[in-house]
């Protein structure tokens, strides 16, 4: 079952610049099926009820969004994990971009 997040009613901001997503030799991870990039991006997410800072992965080209910048997030998938006592939730979106600018006040 995968889970996705809306964030149609969300404000959604770059915290950190995209940045290579590594394994543990430093090496860009790559997407296991298809070969192409990983990247991770810091956001912060806020709604009515406050705002969280998450790490959204995604994969083949780097997404081209800067500090300060409100983004729009495709098919956001949360995915819970567990390992060696510890655990914790990922975050994975199909696609991470500029939003629009919103319409100028007449």
């Amino acid at each position: 079952m995968k889970l996705y997040v809306d964030t149609s009613t969300k404000q959604v901001m770059v915290s950190k610049d995209p940045v290579e997503k590594t394994d543990q030799n430093g090496r860009q991870r790559t997407e296991r099926d298809t070969g192409r990039p990983m990247w991770s991006t810091q956001v912060f997410v806020q709604d009515d009820d406050g705002g969280d800072v998450i790490t959204i992965t995604t994969a083949g080209e780097k997404p081209n969004v800067k500090v300060g910048q409100f983004v729009t997030v495709s098919r956001l998938e949360a995915l819970p994990w567990a390992t060696n006592g510890r655990n914790g939730v990922a975050f994975r979106a199909v696609e991470i971009k500029a939003a629009a600018a919103p319409a100028a006040s007449k």
